[in-house]
């Protein structure tokens, strides 16, 4: 993240301490707040394309581009045109995991039909000592959230024992999702450097968004990836943002505008993103 250097007053120093010792805000989040209001740039938000029904009942076509989702933050998470591979947006650049394997950064105009982006401003640094699996780590991000009805931006960088991701392979649009992820290939990385992104979303948006966490992984060599399965690893650094608003993006397509968007699809979904290796054991 920028770091700003700039002379201020001795009244407005003693000023800015004061607020932050009232509050419990740090400084710095205090001027970035102000910034934000002055200038008209949001903070604390969460900016969606589409919908996961959406997405669970086959709708794959671009919705945004890849260039028009940097607008609205520098770290999320998502997928791309007809589910080509896992996205991962991280220091506002956007990298690609496919279905082979293969990570790239993506510089041309790339669409996508889903997405969740933030303008990442930490409101919390705190360090998990050991993490033994991604139940525990759920576990551990748990005590930083401070509400169910909020949604939440982490970002944990560190060195990990054991990383299990997954990457959808092209679908063609239509296909269901429960069934397009019947054929995700899955991968495991050991004693890697990366960093997870991830997004906490309460119950009650179950019907457009991932109920729960929904991680990303990204290897620090920009190589490895994809959606988290399992982690384990000590010493994780981890982020955390509340976000307190939201702005969704619907598409204009015939199909979306057609789509019956009414039904109930979090268990089609949760089977989507569960892991394929233990039903193969």
């Amino acid at each position: 993240m920028p770091t700003l250097n700039c002379q201020i007053s001795q009244s407005l120093q003693t000023v800015l301490e004061q607020r932050s010792k009232d509050s419990g805000e740090s400084i710095d989040h205090l001027v970035t707040s102000t910034l934000s209001r002055c200038l008209g740039v949001p903070l604390h938000t969460l900016f969606q394309v589409s919908t996961s029904a959406a997405l669970v009942q086959g709708i794959y076509e671009r919705a945004v581009s890849s260039s028009d989702l940097l607008n609205y933050g520098d770290l999320g998470l998502g997928t791309f045109d007809n589910l080509d591979g896992e996205m991962v947006v991280l220091d506002g650049s956007i990298y690609q995991v496919r279905g082979n394997g293969t990570v790239a950064r993506v510089v041309d105009d790339t669409g996508t039909p889903f997405a969740v982006v933030v303008r990442f401003v930490a409101d919390q640094d705190q360090t998990i000592e050991s993490v033994t699996s991604l139940e525990y780590l759920t576990r551990a991000c748990d005590r930083y959230r401070d509400s169910n009805n909020l949604f939440y931006a982490f970002r944990i960088d560190g060195r990990f024992k054991h990383i299990h991701t997954r990457a959808m392979k092209p679908t063609l649009n239509g296909i269901p999702l429960a069934q397009a992820a019947t054929t995700q290939p899955e991968f495991n990385f050991k004693d890697i450097e990366g960093t997870l992104v991830g997004i906490w979303a309460p119950l009650f948006s179950k019907t457009f968004n991932i109920v729960g966490y929904h991680f990303h992984f990204l290897s620090e060599d920009r190589t490895k990836g994809g959606h988290l399965l399992e982690c384990s690893g000590t010493n994780l650094r981890v982020r955390v943002e509340r976000l307190n608003d939201f702005h969704l993006a619907l598409p204009e397509s015939e199909e979306f505008l057609r789509a019956d968007l009414t039904k109930d699809t979090s268990k089609d979904l949760a089977f989507a993103e569960q892991t394929r290796q233990k039903e193969k054991a």
